[in-house]
């Protein structure tokens, strides 16, 4: 009985496969290199959180006596703001969707000239410096009482999120058959009843991934924190992080974990809906 053998390669297409995974090994090894200098920032604010003494500039590249002490004063001190933090975020995201997802279902699906002129303004107010807003929404507020107050920032940042939220929720929707809608409406549907029952549980990963977005960019706003808070009474966390500096410039440690607690509703968020996000970033990209 006889075996079958594989061919052995040419020279030439040994060196050809030599190269190719010496040029793959050398991708790998400079991606490595990239990944590590992006991410230890991150790593040595982490490092610095654990450090007992607090100062940064005596800090050890690895915490070998690791102090929980910043973080119990981090809690302390910031667990309000944090928790007002997550409240405007939250009630910014619902806000936008409330807003964004009707609005972009109509941008998508009716066939006016005046889409394009819409879609266009969408785009210019997304151009709009945010100083511009904030002074114009200050100037606003304090006619309408709504300055420290946290309806007041809920509103100052959906105007940041509601016109990126129709961008991307418009590119999803247009790719909708407007068969499965016209269906919904022949067995007795409303247009109310039929966008509510087929059209957002078809848009899921699109809201989801404009809700993910929605709340970054309200989780991390510092502009319209600074500027429509006068007081202690509302306080999100990157003001807090921020007048938090001026009297904790010797104690780090604090100050790099309240940076660290801030950052665990976003990386955590990130985790559970990557999958939708990447669902949803390329569902409008192919009809």
């Amino acid at each position: 009985m006889t075996t079958l053998e594989a061919p052995a390669l040419s020279v030439p297409a040994q060196h050809r496969a030599g190269r190719q995974r010496t040029r793959s090994a050398g991708y790998t090894a400079l991606g490595i290199v990239f990944l590590a200098v992006m991410l230890f920032p991150v790593y040595w604010m982490v490092n610095a959180s654990l450090q007992p003494s607090g100062n940064t500039l005596n800090a050890s590249f690895f915490p070998w006596n690791p102090s929980f002490d910043g973080y119990a004063r981090a809690i302390s001190e910031q667990g309000t703001n944090l928790v007002t933090s997550l409240i405007i975020s939250l009630g910014t995201v619902v806000f936008s969707l409330l807003v964004a997802a009707p609005a972009a279902y109509a941008l998508a699906q009716f066939r006016f000239r005046w889409v394009n002129i819409a879609l266009l303004a969408i785009l210019i107010s997304q151009m709009i410096p945010g100083i511009v807003i904030a002074n114009a929404l200050y100037a606003a507020y304090n006619d309408l009482g709504l300055l420290n107050s946290i309806p007041g920032l809920i509103l100052a940042d959906a105007t940041h999120a509601i016109p990126f939220v129709i961008l991307i929720m418009r590119a999803f929707m247009i790719a909708i058959p407007t068969s499965i809608v016209e269906a919904a409406r022949v067995d007795g549907a409303g247009l109310v009843r039929a966008f509510v029952s087929i059209v957002l549980p078809i848009s899921r990963n699109s809201l989801i991934t404009a809700g993910l977005f929605a709340f970054l960019f309200s989780w991390s706003d510092f502009l319209f924190a600074l500027t429509l808070t006068t007081t202690d009474e509302v306080r999100p966390v990157t003001l807090g992080i921020y007048q938090y500096l001026g009297t904790q410039v010797s104690n780090w440690s604090a100050v790099m974990a309240t940076a660290v607690l801030s950052s665990l509703p976003a990386i955590a968020l990130l985790i559970l809906a990557q999958k939708f996000i990447a669902a949803g970033a390329t569902g409008g990209a192919v009809k």
